[in-house]
């Protein structure tokens, strides 16, 4: 098929080569506009934009796509599909109607469950059993559409975001060939009236963590922030951000360090805290981490 590719992140770029794997011709690839990055806040292109330019496609950036001029650009790429996936920017209705087929979004919850702009930080954070990838035809809803393709992902009791950022980002790769495979004689399937939830944006006030709270939210809280924006709190007035947890016994002060293994109380319970960060440091796992920054039973972290 004649497609375009709509895409920003990281999350993108394997749908992207999936589609050229399957030997679809990609007309055009749109990503937002290059921003600054990294520490010395240098202006960089989209992952997708440049994975887009090494296999030498042609790209646009546009800020908006509600202008007269950039939707007569698209109608006039004579496309068969678009495939849209953590773009990033609103479609207005003429974009939606311009390929012949449609649009295609992957969008990584089970719809209608986390509609929305943080759906795997959201089921993480929710303690969902599982989540995983529909390929959505495109209205002018928030993930409203109707569901061509939908397979289910389990949510293990280690997970992260970041782990099932990469396992959703390859089934979607996988399903969207899959759903554009006889595009025309599929059927989408409505979404089900019942079970709709949101998956707002991450707040950066969610990040800090309130060890008042029982140990499964504490939990839950940490990996589903995992790794970004990533979960913090302070101690000796350094800003720690964790990474990676597991629940674990003991009680005591809701912050307070329990033993030598980075056992922490919660309001019920307590996490053992496994891989966490200083500021301007690498990863470290908890031994390592104190080996260069003790913190001995009685520390009492703050939130």
């Amino acid at each position: 098929m004649r497609i375009a590719f709509m895409g920003t992140p990281e999350f993108s770029v394997p749908a992207l080569d999936a589609l050229l794997g399957a030997g679809h011709e990609v007309a055009c690839v749109y990503s937002q506009p290059a921003r600054p990055a990294g520490r010395g806040r240098a202006v960089r292109p989209s992952p997708v934009a440049r994975r887009a330019e090494d296999a030498g496609l042609p790209v646009r950036t546009p800020v908006s796509l509600k202008g007269a001029e950039e939707q007569e650009a698209l109608v006039a790429l004579g496309l068969d599909a678009a495939v849209v996936v953590a773009y990033g920017l609103i479609l207005p209705r003429a974009v939606l109607a311009a390929p012949r087929l449609g649009c295609l979004n992957i969008h990584a919850s089970l719809l209608p469950r986390w509609r929305g702009a943080a759906p795997i930080h959201r089921a993480v954070m929710a303690g969902d059993a599982e989540t995983g990838v529909c390929i959505m035809a495109m209205e002018a809803g928030l993930d409203t559409g109707p569901v061509y393709l939908r397979e289910a992902v389990p949510i293990g009791p280690g997970d992260t975001t970041g782990d099932l950022h990469d396992r959703l980002s390859a089934l979607g790769a996988r399903l969207v060939v899959a759903a554009l495979d006889g595009l025309e004689e599929r059927t989408a399937e409505p979404q089900p009236a019942e079970g709709v939830t949101y998956a707002t944006k991450i707040d950066k006030a969610e990040a800090r963590i309130d060890w008042s709270l029982p140990a499964v939210e504490v939990d839950r809280r940490i990996r589903g922030l995992s790794p970004f924006p990533g979960a913090w709190c302070e101690a000796a007035g350094e800003r720690l951000k964790l990474l990676r947890c597991e629940l674990a016994e003991g009680a005591g002060a809701p912050g307070e360090v329990l033993d030598g293994a980075l056992t922490v109380a919660c309001g019920t319970g307590a996490v053992r805290i496994t891989d966490l960060q200083r500021a301007g440091r690498g990863v470290q796992d908890a031994a390592e981490f104190l080996r260069g920054m003790p913190l001995p039973p009685g520390t009492v972290l703050g939130g």
